[in-house]
């Protein structure tokens, strides 16, 4: 009896972890928030060169491509690489070209294979061939608003900024898998990476949209010294980090597409993201199992000495929850899906800590098409 009586004390303690996590992603969201928002943007707006590496098409992939069109800017070009030019993309990058002629759109392909990651060795050839030194990454299936250029561009009037990338919202199609997917995107993302820039500043960028300069990559050996790994994202602002640059989150979030999917490719995606973060980060992954509240209060509801307990736990994993998720999607980013779906974030939260104890189950991961066994976070395909 004294020692079923250690482990319940042992979980209730613990249980609490979580409901602490929340509050201080609360207070940081606030913090960040309040701070951008404060913030005047400095008379800065060198040319730019937008880099977008492209493999396939979804539901927006017009639009995404027109908003880099229609960007309240006075000067950048837009660069596209495709893997071939059979691509489906390639009419949408035409279309765009003929229906936008004032902007200086280049379309390239056939990217020198200098790593196994196709979209590093696309990045790396479009950064060869782009024109100006700031350089704006972004996925083929991002949309920005009027003012990104502005909002990106501007930190890099610090000669120190070496890396600026964007938080991301969702368009979704009328699918719960796509909706539960952009939801913790949003939600979970966001939150852990307010936390991180409150108490131990930015290392990493996140891979939607990210802003450089030639010359901060240049002091990292290239695109070309990221192309053997999966998560090119979290290396480039590791890295420049490492190398001496300050890393930022921008204010300016943008929308990425979230398309209809089958639960089985639905749970591989997620187990990917969640793999490719095991095995890049795999302290910090760990140590996540104390922001899974509700997989803890489900623990506390098996060991509590009584019902009132067990509810008071449940009770304040969803009261704390469902404020971070408001405040980070609704009042943070103004996610329209968020503030409609709240009610989804108990279910997705269900799941994704499934997913995380799925990640620690293998080494590899399923990625356009192909097999990869991921080791140093280096990617090594697989026959």
């Amino acid at each position: 009896m004294n020692h079923i009586s250690i482990w319940r004390s042992v979980v209730l303690v613990l249980a609490i972890a979580p409901l602490a996590y929340y509050i201080v992603a609360i207070a940081a969201c606030v913090r960040f928030f309040r701070r951008e928002r404060r913030k005047m943007l400095p008379n800065f707006r060198p040319p730019v060169s937008l880099l977008k590496p492209v493999h396939g098409v979804d539901f927006g992939t017009y639009e995404n491509f027109a908003s880099f069109c229609r960007q309240n800017y006075p000067e950048y070009e837009v660069l596209f690489c495709v893997n071939d030019l059979s691509d489906p993309a390639v009419p949408f990058i035409q279309k765009v070209t003929s229906d936008f002629p004032q902007i200086p759109i280049r379309l390239l392909s056939g990217a020198e294979s200098v790593g196994t990651n196709r979209k590093v060795n696309n990045l790396a050839l479009l950064a060869k061939e782009a024109r100006y030194e700031i350089l704006v990454q972004t996925d083929a299936d991002v949309r920005v608003g009027p003012d990104f250029l502005r909002e990106v561009a501007a930190p890099f009037a610090n000669p120190a900024t070496g890396v600026a990338s964007c938080f991301y919202r969702g368009i979704v199609e009328a699918d719960l898998r796509a909706e539960i997917e952009a939801i913790g995107a949003v939600t979970d993302l966001l939150a852990g990476a307010m936390v991180a820039d409150w108490k131990e500043g930015v290392t990493f960028a996140l891979g939607a949209a990210v802003a450089t300069t030639k010359t901060w990559l240049a002091k990292i050996g290239g695109y070309e010294a990221l192309a053997d790994y999966l998560a090119d994202d979290y290396e480039i602002g590791n890295r420049i980090y490492k190398a001496g640059a300050h890393v930022l989150l921008s204010r300016e979030p943008v929308w990425t597409m979230y398309p209809a999917q089958t639960w089985r490719g639905f749970w591989s995606h997620q187990v990917r993201w969640a793999r490719t973060t095991r095995l890049v980060r795999p302290i910090s992954y760990f140590g996540m199992v104390i922001t899974h509240g509700l997989a803890w209060a489900v623990a506390v509801a098996f060991c509590a000495p009584n019902v009132q307990i067990a509810a008071t736990y449940l009770f304040a994993y969803l009261v704390l929850r469902l404020s971070l998720a408001w405040t980070a999607g609704v009042w943070g980013l103004g996610d329209e899906l968020v503030k409609r779906k709240l009610w989804l974030v108990p279910i997705r939260d269900a799941i994704h800590f499934a997913v995380w104890i799925a990640a620690f189950s293998s080494n590899r991961v399923h990625w356009s098409g192909k097999d990869y066994k991921i080791t140093k976070g280096k990617m090594l395909p697989l026959s």
